[in-house]
């Protein structure tokens, strides 16, 4: 995110800029679109070769792999294009790491409309309209396999903390989507089984990338309302993976107490959140998420620990901590049952 600090002189500049940011994150999703960046991994340097590869013009090319370089995706040399070290990791499906399947949602309808009246949110103290909570809602089917690949670098982290050793361990995934989060789980120990429960249409996509991962026996699903549906257990973990924020205060309070009434009585719960500090201007990714959840929600927020410690303690749970996941930016919230 663009930071200015107010020392110098004004800058009239520096707000045409920002006013125009979405240009950018657009350029990134023509650029996905087309394949640019796995092409020129591939080899393709010179605009001419691109438009060759990508099926579109040259004079379309060079336009946008310039734009691409003033904004630090692209290095530009002798009319050849090369990728930084940073969008040869995430943005070419060359990759192990690709992230570019991520505007598929970040950049979809609903993202974008939601933001096109934050004026509006803000008098109304929450989204003027919203597909974030209305059941079977296809863009959660979008966010399941655009964000699966993201999910599985934060899951392999949560899971390096939350699995310490084998043996049978039940785990309920609520609000799986993709999956990625209780799949992590059972990668590391093979012994683990895991529910993933979400909308039917959106536990499609989490079934296929359990047989994906060999998990088959070992994965089933609960589709249904989070609220409504009957949890069973008794769980030994239940994941509760950037859910919470979806919801105000009461409302994800009776969701852990649900939640806790499904684990067995050494059994834990494990949030992995955006959780600003208690300023709620730092670190800025994770504060900036609230605006996020103020267009995009009736209630949601970005809930400080101390603000998550108390939900927890209120819906029962005890012995509550925070554990950082080394380069992401969201954080690990544990407490047992």
């Amino acid at each position: 995110m663009a930071t200015h600090h107010s020392g110098g002189q004004p800058d009239p500049g520096f707000i045409f800029g920002e006013m125009q940011l979405y240009q950018r994150s657009m350029a990134i999703k023509g650029a996905v679109e087309l394949d640019i960046f796995t092409h020129i991994d591939g080899g393709s340097a010179t605009a001419a070769d691109l438009a060759a590869k990508c099926g579109a013009s040259e004079r379309g090319v060079r336009i946008l792999c310039d734009y691409l370089t003033v904004s630090g995706h692209l290095i530009k040399q002798e009319g050849a294009y090369q990728l930084t070290p940073t969008s040869r990791t995430f943005l070419s499906k060359e990759s192990h790491a690709y992230l570019g399947s991520m505007a598929g949602f970040l950049m979809s309808g609903p993202q974008l409309a939601a933001f096109r009246d934050v004026a509006g949110a803000v008098r109304n103290g929450g989204a003027v309209k919203s597909e974030s909570l209305v059941p079977e809602s296809p863009m959660w089917v979008e966010f399941a396999r655009s964000m699966a690949p993201l999910a599985a670098m934060v899951g392999g982290a949560a899971a390096a903390r939350l699995i310490a050793e084998r043996g049978p361990l039940k785990i309920l995934d609520i609000a799986a989507g993709h999956g990625m989060y209780g799949i992590a789980m059972a990668r590391r120990n093979p012994d683990a089984e895991v529910t993933g429960q979400d909308w039917s249409n959106v536990l499609q996509v989490a079934a296929e990338n359990a047989r994906r991962a060999g998990l088959d026996g070992r994965y089933r699903i609960l589709p249904g309302d989070a609220f409504e549906v009957e949890f069973g257990g008794p769980y030994d973990l239940v994941l509760v993976p950037n859910f919470a924020h979806h919801f105000d205060v009461p409302t994800t309070r009776a969701l852990f107490e649900k939640c806790r009434a499904a684990l067995k009585p050494t059994g834990r719960i494990a949030l992995i959140e955006f959780v600003p500090d208690e300023n709620r201007v730092s670190p800025p990714a994770q504060a900036a998420f609230a605006l996020t959840m103020l267009v995009g929600t009736p209630g949601g927020d970005a809930y400080t620990f101390n603000e998550y410690k108390q939900m927890l303690e209120d819906a029962g749970f005890r012995n509550c901590g925070m554990i950082g996941l080394d380069g992401i930016p969201q954080r690990l919230i544990l407490a047992e049952a």
